[in-house]
């Protein structure tokens, strides 16, 4: 890219800055609009940001995306917040979350792709986790019940660190089922399952304790401690990688710990990572318009697209409204939380980092199918969140003035994840938001 390219994208950047509060609940998502700015700039467009799917740029962003993003969405769990006022998430994750990659691996195995098992199995663990920033107008909807908001918000900061062991472990069976002579594989799988969590819980426990040391002797400046957690989450990384381990779990892991060691004095944690990762999120999908969706777009067929919309709709609801069974919500809670899975930054980059290094013959239409869904996501969700919203939380409404919605307005504590500061204002009722 050239100078001019540069220039354009922070104008956009910028512009999409000063309206975002009034296009927060709107059906025009930050996804949405870098996507379709990233597709404008690229070869498909007018060629102003010309960069190919192997570029390295794309590939370097992308990863430093997901390290942060593992660190500071595992920062925020609170293990007894969850036990006592989130059960809904609990069900989806625990639940849910299991049996969507069943799912999705029928799916992939009845329609013609010509995938084996384990490559279906893959497909569908990389597709599982969901992104809440695609639907930002749901879980910053105040006509939503807080607790419906929250589950979503918590599942898709959750699911991301919990699916990929599960993304790694069919990636190694497919990889392997293509290459019967490399017989180490059970070996790889469990040195990157192991050693990763080990890593990340070594560094986060002393980094976590040394950051709180620091802050309670008034040695560490705030404006420190953003780069000190930085510092960690690549630490974690790069760590796991020289002994043999994952880097990302790794980074998934560390949060965690870190997280636990500063719990209720760790605000900066939220504001860096939010602000920090608001960015490079935004980068990230514009790069996916500009270099990605393109490649995507030439390699569609039929099975493909009956695959993305299996994948969008019946692979993720059904699974949801049965881990959701005997919760006492109503049906149309069970549909909404089930429609609202859309995916986004975790499967894509999922896809781009795990399928890459693969041998299977099948690890191309994988990505293309992955990104495919992501596309489809992006413009299904982004475009229903603000009416659904409005005809659910109307739905809602009513049901409590007659007393028949006590699951879904039973009181919760807020539970903080990767939604920006101005989505956790609108969620503790702050701003107008959707009403």
């Amino acid at each position: 890219m050239d100078s001019a390219s540069f220039i354009i994208i922070a104008l956009g950047i910028v512009a999409f800055a000063v309206l975002s509060g009034r296009l927060s609940a709107t059906s025009l998502t930050p996804p949405l609009v870098f996507t379709a700015f990233g597709l404008m700039l690229g070869e498909a467009g007018f060629g102003l940001a010309p960069m190919g799917f192997e570029h390295g740029f794309v590939h370097t962003l992308a990863e430093v995306t997901l390290i942060l993003v593992l660190f500071s969405d595992a920062a925020r769990i609170d293990v007894g917040a969850l036990k006592t006022d989130h059960t809904l998430p609990i069900r989806m994750l625990g639940l849910g979350l299991p049996l969507t990659v069943v799912a999705g691996t029928a799916a992939a195995l009845i329609l013609p792709l010509g995938l084996s098992v384990w490559d279906a199995a893959l497909l569908a663990a990389i597709l599982a986790p969901t992104d809440a920033a695609l639907s930002q107008a749901v879980v910053t909807a105040r006509a939503v019940p807080a607790r419906i908001r929250q589950a979503l918000n918590i599942e898709s900061g959750l699911n991301d660190g919990i699916s990929l062991p599960i993304v790694l472990f069919f990636a190694c069976l497919a990889d392997a089922s293509h290459n019967l002579a490399d017989r180490n594989w059970i070996q790889f799988i469990m040195l990157q399952i192991t050693l990763g969590p080990l890593v990340g819980y070594g560094v986060g426990r002393i980094g976590g304790w040394l950051v709180e040391r620091a802050v309670q002797a008034k040695w560490m400046e705030e404006a420190f401690q953003g780069p000190a957690i930085l510092a960690l989450a690549f630490l974690s990384y790069a760590l796991a990688g020289q002994v043999g381990g994952n880097g990302f779990v790794a980074a998934f892991f560390a949060g965690m710990v870190f997280g636990r060691h500063l719990r209720g004095q760790c605000g900066f944690v939220f504001e860096f990572a939010d602000s920090q990762g608001q960015l490079l999120t935004l980068l990230t999908f514009l790069l996916f318009g500009a270099a990605v969706l393109p490649e995507a777009l030439t390699a569609v067929s039929v099975p493909m697209l009956l695959y993305v919309m299996l994948s969008l709709t019946i692979v993720r609801m059904v699974p949801v409204a049965l881990s959701l069974w005997g919760t006492g919500v109503h049906a149309e809670t069970r549909l909404f939380l089930g429609w609202f899975g859309p995916r986004g930054l975790a499967s894509l980059l999922f896809g781009l980092f795990v399928v890459e290094d693969m041998a299977s013959p099948f690890a191309h239409d994988i990505l293309m199918i992955t990104l495919l869904t992501v596309a489809g996501s992006i413009l299904l969700h982004g475009m229903s969140a603000a009416p659904l919203a409005r005809i659910y939380g109307a739905a809602m409404a009513a049901h409590k003035d007659g007393g028949r919605a006590e699951a879904e307005h039973r009181e919760v504590t807020e539970f903080p994840l990767r939604l920006g500061r101005l989505s956790r204002r609108l969620m503790r009722g702050e701003d107008q938001g959707l009403t």
